[in-house]
């Protein structure tokens, strides 16, 4: 049984994301993407639990399913928890990821932390003025199967290693507890290989996620395992990452990492990005308005870096790196923005044809990729070119994602659209 799993993601009750993210749009955004094991997302927002007590019913095993519409999308119980807290006369700001078995197990988390006066109302990614060590020590006592992952681990603002308020290593953070920290989230602005870059991540698993404040951005990277029916559970899962198990967990789907907000170092108000050699010879400082420059995750990674780049582990999952179909077809058709009405009317007929964005960009053999050619003669290619890492990157920075490149504009005028073209 082939899962792939998005586990960190979010529900419209949380700051900045779409009033669209319903459980039912979730669902139907899951099946369009190829996701089936999703996350609730946001279980300590007592409104939205209250409504994934009402619409989703325990199929066994820790995962869950909508009462109403069929099974095919599974829902696992997690959340995403800020950590602002000082800390070695520094302030850190840590976001965690949650999991739990159960609902059960969530509401007595949930209950604990109104004890410790936290307030759940106000945001479905609520602010601890705990320590991550904390959190992790009471969480263990509500539910010993309550696991925390860190999340995007390199992120500047609010991360395990982010360089504006993280840590040098995962011990610093944890302390005693740092032995039940078995995995890290990579994020989007950072791969396998720059993660394998720093030796002392070797022992932990790498996953990998969308941290979707949308539907449309649901499973921009996810995690691909095999699992028996009979297996298929929380606890199963749970097994698989802590012990590595590579025979079930196969490979994460990729962001370019260049492509994320992050990536390189820079001022988005000054519209200046620069690489890692370009931020050390200006020692730290935007040439444009003579302040700090927010360093990004590149950087951050060599400054913690005992490697080259390229060294896989092993024993690990495979990766493979992803460009969203609908920005595939839009570069195709030379259209700026993947929202279009023509981007997303040939992006739903393909996804009527062909089942789910997943098995167009990773499954389709090359002689059935041609069946796209009557969307555009480019769009073939341009699957391939992805699939083989053929294209280009404008890195991200300072809140701003990367570009895709995949045709030059010569490329586009050589290869013709046919006269029959649809749409």
């Amino acid at each position: 049984m082939r899962i792939v799993a998005d586990i960190h993601n979010h529900s419209r009750f949380s700051r900045a994301c779409s009033p669209e993210l319903t459980l039912e749009n979730l669902a139907k955004w899951g099946k369009i993407k190829g996701v089936n094991l999703l996350t609730t997302a946001d279980f300590t927002h007592p409104i939205w639990l209250k409504e994934c007590e009402e619409r989703l019913i325990d199929n066994g095993g820790g995962f869950y399913t909508l009462k109403t519409g069929d099974a095919e999308v599974y829902f696992i119980f997690t959340t995403e928890l800020s950590f602002i807290y000082k800390k070695g006369e520094k302030t850190r700001r840590v976001h965690n990821i949650v999991l739990a078995p159960n609902i059960s197990a969530v509401k007595k988390l949930n209950k604990k932390l109104l004890d410790h006066g936290i307030n759940l109302h106000s945001d479905g990614r609520p602010i601890l003025g705990m320590s991550d060590r904390d959190f992790l020590e009471m969480a263990k006592t509500v539910d010993e199967k309550i696991e925390v992952i860190p999340a995007h681990i390199w992120t500047p603002w609010f991360s395990l290693f982010g360089s504006k308020s993280g840590f040098n290593n995962v011990e610093e953070c944890y302390e005693d507890m740092a032995p039940y920290i078995f995995a890290l989230e990579t994020g989007l602005s950072s791969d396998p290989l720059m993660n394998y870059q720093v030796s002392a991540l070797d022992k932990y698993i790498l996953i990998s996620n969308s941290d979707s404040h949308s539907l449309q951005n649901i499973g921009r990277e996810a995690n691909v395992f095999e699992i028996m029916p009979q297996d298929f559970s929380y606890d199963e899962l749970i097994r698989i990452l802590k012990q590595q198990d590579v025979n079930k967990f196969l490979y994460t789907v990729e962001f370019y990492p260049e492509e994320g907000r992050y990536h390189f170092d820079g001022h988005r108000d000054c519209q200046i990005a620069l690489s890692p050699q370009q931020t050390k010879h200006n020692k730290g400082i935007c040439p444009k308005c003579q302040k700090p420059l927010t360093v990004g995750v590149q950087y951050r990674v060599e400054e913690l870096a005992d490697r080259d780049y390229g060294y896989l582990p092993p024993h690990k999952p495979g990766f493979k790196k992803m460009v969203e179909l609908d920005k595939i077809i839009a570069e195709c058709l030379s259209i700026q923005n993947r929202q279009a009405k023509k981007v997303q009317n040939i992006y739903f007929e393909i996804i009527k044809n062909f089942g789910s964005e997943f098995n167009v960009l990773i499954n389709l053999t090359n002689d059935e990729l041609e069946n796209l050619n009557k969307y555009s003669p480019l769009l073939p290619i341009g699957i391939r070119r992805v699939r083989e890492n053929k294209l280009s990157v404008e890195p991200g920075y300072d809140g701003e994602y990367g570009k895709i490149k995949i045709f030059s504009a010569a490329e586009k005028l050589q290869i013709k659209p046919k006269q029959n073209q649809l749409f």
